[in-house]
C-alpha cells in the first residue's frame, strides 16, 4: 500500500470489496472486507488469540473494541451481549463502513461504529477488548491508551492483545508504572507468539477511615 496504512484515515488504495468467511462468538458467517484494512483477508492471529482468552463480555451497558478494523471484535462483543452497546472505534472510514454493514447484514443493532471523537464524553465502559495499533508508534499507542483506559468503569477490565516480538512486555511495563494508582496490569493469556495483557480498574477507596466496632 506504500504510504497508505490501515490507520489512514481515508485510504487511497483501491477498495476491493471481498466477502470471507469466518467463525466469531463460535459461530460461522460470512463477513464483508476491502483493502486498505487491517487484516481483509481472515481474522488476525493476534485478535484469534484475544477472542479465545478473555471471559464473556458483560451483558448491559457500553462495550469498548479500540481499533476495530472490520469488526471482528465488536461483531463478537454484540453477538455475546445483544443488550449491551458496543463502540466500535477507529480512524479509519472504510473501517467504520465496513463494520456498519457487518453489523446491519448479521442484524446487530447494538453496534455505534463511530471516529474516536464521535463517542460522547459522559460514556464510560464495562470492558475494552482490544488488538491496538503498535505501528502507530509507541508515543501514539500510549497517548491512545491514556486517552480511553481511564474511561473503563470501576471493577472493570481492558483486555489487549500484543505480538511479544512487537514490545508486548514492554508495554505491560509500560502499562504497570502509567497505571499504578488504582488499577493493576497483569499478563493474562499467552499463545502464538502473542501476550494478552489485563488492566483491571479498582474500586474507589473510601475517602475516609472506616470505624470498626
Amino acid at each position: 500500500m506504500g504510504s497508505d496504512h490501515y490507520f489512514s484515515a481515508a485510504p487511497s488504495s483501491a477498495e476491493n470489496l471481498r466477502r470471507i468467511r469466518v467463525t466469531l462468538a463460535g459461530r460461522p458467517m460470512e463477513v464483508q472486507t476491502a483493502g486498505g484494512v487491517f487484516s481483509p483477508d481472515h481474522v488476525d492471529g493476534g485478535t484469534g488469540v484475544l477472542l479465545a482468552n478473555t471471559p464473556p463480555p458483560p451483558a448491559g451497558g457500553h462495550l469498548l473494541d479500540l481499533g476495530s478494523g472490520w469488526g471482528p471484535i465488536a461483531l463478537s462483543l454484540a453477538l455475546e451481549s445483544p443488550h449491551a452497546t458496543v463502540w466500535a472505534v477507529d480512524v479509519n472510514e472504510r473501517a467504520l463502513d465496513l463494520v456498519r454493514r457487518n453489523a446491519a447484514s448479521l442484524g446487530l443493532h447494538n453496534v455505534n461504529a463511530v471516529l474516536p471523537e464521535d463517542v460522547p464524553d459522559d460514556v464510560s465502559f464495562r470492558t475494552i477488548r482490544s488488538n491496538p495499533p503498535i505501528r502507530v508508534g509507541k508515543n501514539e499507542l500510549h497517548g491512545l491508551l491514556e486517552r480511553w483506559i481511564p474511561r473503563l468503569d470501576e471493577r472493570s477490565d481492558a483486555w489487549f492483545v500484543v505480538q511479544r516480538n512487537l514490545g508486548s512486555d514492554s508495554l505491560q511495563r509500560w502499562l504497570a508504572a502509567t497505571f499504578e494508582n488504582g488499577y493493576s496490569v497483569s499478563r493474562a493469556a499467552t499463545g502464538r507468539g502473542f501476550r494478552v495483557l489485563r488492566v483491571r480498574r479498582h474500586g474507589t477507596p473510601p475517602t475516609a477511615p472506616i470505624d470498626l466496632p
